[in-house]
């Protein structure tokens, strides 16, 4: 005689409760909370032993912990990240003191922080204020701005605001010569995995930064530590939820995964979205029908798809071309072509060129 347990909240119970009255089978139908959460009788011990019963059954897995020269590396590239986003609110700040001066240096140039827009920024802290001076600022190709720049830089600067951007430019400064000592000390780390490096830096989208927090992220022996490409997109989270019970589909929100990694793909996505490569045809197909977020994750996704093989394969990225999409639909397009023209009265012939 066997004994069968089943959950109360399952929807195939009483068909199976038929079967198994009809085979004389003896069955026991438990509530869902008193067989996951017992009231009452959770405990530190108890947890501890389901675990070693797991452990001894081998239903767990371990979970990815890289050694500690990687861990190191990982603290100085999230670190340099950090120093870098906090100079990006510090030019924020610059702009936003400039606006309540009047001054609209940043409707003239491109890069308010460029070496011309400095030296003028740097003159109106220490005093100067005359329009057509701080104009002579301009460099290269600025010089052909100069009566736009008089314009822009006719102020109204009080002593406060001085402070102000006197203030901030010496903070930028400063995190200025912290970013290049990290990235002094993060190339000295990566020197013995410059080939990887170079590798990923092939990749649309991938700069040298990118390609070290990448390789941080990861790390170099990545088959061993994820079997395939998909395994690690999953890690890194950049696949949708897969929740389906009963056969309802909830929620395909995608866990919560390595955040760092997560938003340094997704920056470089959005890098890629008006370039003429695959990446970029890639971007512009998904983002008319699933808007602009998820875009750039299915693009992130393809790009850790793409180092995953890079690296394991040793490697360098061939781009596969901005008509890659076209090709493979080739056959259809022409059809659906063909089908428009004929609906609007026209008689098609197709020559295929020479």
């Amino acid at each position: 005689m066997y004994h069968v347990a089943m959950e109360s909240t399952s929807v195939y119970w009483k068909p199976i409760v038929n079967l198994l009255e009809s085979e004389g089978i003896e069955y026991l139908v438990v509530s869902a909370q008193h067989m996951k959460a017992l009231p009452g009788r959770k405990t530190d011990v108890k947890d501890t032993e389901w675990i070693a019963q797991l452990l001894r059954h081998g239903l767990l897995k371990a979970s990815f912990i890289p050694n500690r020269t990687q861990r190191e590396l990982r603290e100085l590239v999230r670190y340099r990240r950090s120093i870098i986003e906090e100079r990006a609110r510090q030019h924020n700040r610059i702009q936003k003191v400039l606006e309540g001066a009047n001054i609209k240096l940043g409707s003239v140039v491109s890069d308010i922080m460029g070496v011309s827009s400095k030296d003028m920024l740097r003159a109106i802290a220490d005093g100067e204020d005359d329009p057509e001076k701080l104009a002579n600022f301009a460099r290269r190709t600025m010089k052909k701005k100069k009566e736009q720049l008089e314009l822009a830089l006719q102020c109204y600067v009080n002593p406060h605001q001085r402070l102000m951007l006197k203030a901030i430019l010496t903070h930028i400064d400063f995190l200025t010569e912290q970013i290049e000592m990290l990235d002094q000390e993060i190339v000295q780390r990566v020197s013995s995995y410059e080939e990887d490096i170079e590798r990923l830096d092939s990749i649309h989208g991938i700069a040298r930064r990118m390609a070290e927090q990448i390789l941080a992220e990861i790390g170099t022996a990545v088959k061993n530590q994820f079997p395939t490409a998909a395994h690690l997109c999953s890690w890194a989270a950049l696949v949708p939820g897969h929740n389906e019970s009963a056969g309802k589909r909830k929620s395909t929100r995608s866990k919560k995964g390595n955040k760092y990694l997560r938003s340094a793909l997704t920056e470089a996505a959005q890098s890629v979205r008006g370039s003429k490569n695959y990446l970029g045809a890639l971007y512009r197909r998904t983002v008319g029908r699933k808007g602009n977020k998820r875009a750039a994750i299915v693009v992130a996704d393809a790009i850790l798809r793409i180092a995953y093989y890079l690296l394991t394969r040793k490697e360098m990225y061939v781009d596969l071309g901005e008509d890659y999409f076209d090709k493979q639909r080739q056959v259809s397009i022409v059809r659906h072509s063909v089908q428009r023209l004929e609906n609007l009265g026209y008689t098609v012939t197709i020559t295929e060129a020479s």
